[in-house]
């Protein structure tokens, strides 16, 4: 599997970020929602944290990645996120996907792949879609292991 439509290399920087994600997911966790967490960063500066939230929030809608940029663009006066990465432990779905391309999101980095409904580059590959005005950098698999454990973990006790 190709990680990146760009080419881009795993920095020192992308770990450390993807480590925030990864302590957010497990707050998702520990509130009995699937670990999922997401970073906004710009800057090199944390610019919005989100975590799984959508049983606390009555809100299918509340993903990780959708509490970040909701976040972001209410402490920025903007719904464009221009020149921003975001960091999440799994790869985003189609909803997110969306939200991420209209938010214009410069760079994707993510942790674990979703080979079911993973919509940068497994079920649809919305990072590089045709119908979309705006291209999406990323990059995937940074600190795999530790983000696909946790996942695997935690649907192993619920079942």
């Amino acid at each position: 599997m190709n990680n990146s439509s760009a080419g881009i290399e795993i920095t020192e920087q992308d770990e450390a970020w993807m480590r925030h994600a990864i302590r957010l997911a497990q707050r998702a966790e520990w509130l009995g929602e699937v670990p999922v967490g997401a970073v906004l960063v710009k800057e090199n500066q944390c610019l919005a944290e989100g975590w799984n939230s959508p049983i606390a929030n009555y809100d299918p809608s509340a993903h990780a990645e959708m509490n970040a940029l909701r976040d972001a663009g209410k402490r920025i006066g903007n719904y464009r996120l221009v020149d921003t990465t975001l960091y999440v432990t799994l790869e985003p779905c189609v909803m997110c996907m969306g939200a991420i391309a209209h938010a214009r999101v410069k760079r994707l980095v993510f942790g674990a792949y979703d080979t079911k409904r993973g919509a940068v580059c497994h079920a649809l590959n919305l990072a590089d879609a045709d119908f979309l005005n705006h291209k999406i950098e990323w990059q995937g698999g940074v600190l795999e292991t530790e983000c696909s454990d946790m996942l695997k973990a935690f649907f192993k006790l619920r079942r």
